[in-house]
């Protein structure tokens, strides 16, 4: 069960977009403006409008429509190829264009959102399809090699001025995995973003595995957008993939 309509108002301040971001994507589409960039899970679009605004062909897709609605709102921005989509990872090819896209994206942990280990796997085959020769795939999210996860692993809050977002995650005796998200408001109110929703956290190792099934031959695992070493104990894992 999903609460998202907590988080929309604050949802850029605890994802912000890093000036490591920028120039990690900057440097991936040097040779290409504009580059076909597609995101997925763009929630409220906060990037994908700052890489309009540098001169790329930009599609969002996301599933919750509230998120949408917000991304929408942002697309008002005049000569600029921008354009999201209610869309889960199942559908990307079959309404997509393969080999179309320089750059794919699955930021901010939303890839541990397809929960089936089958359907994993054909997320990278898919990814790969979609991309165009030369093309990136770009992941970020938490190394949960780090995290003891049985029964329940409390990851790192997120937080900004206003808020606090606390997540955790459960694992039960057959070790399928469930998300549970609530947002703290000034020190006082908490409500539920998400609860007790299936996710399968992705390792490191499995990412490596899953990357070369679908034909990856080069993949790079940082700690980091500024490309800094993964570390065993590093909180989080930034994944260049072509």
């Amino acid at each position: 069960m999903d609460f998202l309509h907590n988080i929309i108002e604050y949802y850029d301040e605890l994802y912000p977009v890093t000036e490591d971001q920028k120039k990690l994507y900057k440097d991936l589409t040097k040779d290409l403006v504009p580059a076909k960039i597609l995101r997925i899970g763009c929630a409220t679009g906060g990037f994908e409008h700052w890489l309009a605004k540098e001169g790329h062909d930009v599609t969002g897709i996301e599933t919750s429509k509230e998120m949408l609605e917000t991304a929408n709102r942002r697309r008002r921005m005049p000569n600029t190829a921008i354009r999201f989509f209610q869309m889960s990872t199942i559908e990307m090819t079959r309404f997509l264009g393969k080999g179309f896209y320089n750059v794919i994206s699955c930021l901010s942990d939303r890839i541990i959102f397809i929960h089936d280990k089958t359907l994993m796997r054909k997320f990278f085959y898919d990814c790969k399809l979609l991309l165009a020769e030369g093309g990136h795939l770009v992941l970020q999210l938490s190394n949960y090699s780090v995290f003891n996860t049985k029964p329940m692993a409390k990851l790192p809050t997120q937080e900004s001025i206003r808020v606090k977002l606390y997540t955790q995650l459960w694992t039960n005796e057959e070790g399928n995995c469930t998300l549970q998200q609530d947002l703290e408001h000034c020190g006082s109110k908490v409500v539920p973003v998400l609860k007790d929703v299936a996710v399968l956290p992705i390792l490191p190792d499995q990412i490596t595995e899953y990357a070369k099934e679908a034909g990856f031959k080069d993949i790079n695992l940082y700690s980091g957008f500024d490309k800094s070493p993964l570390q065993a104990d590093s909180p989080t894992v930034v994944c260049v993939l072509s």
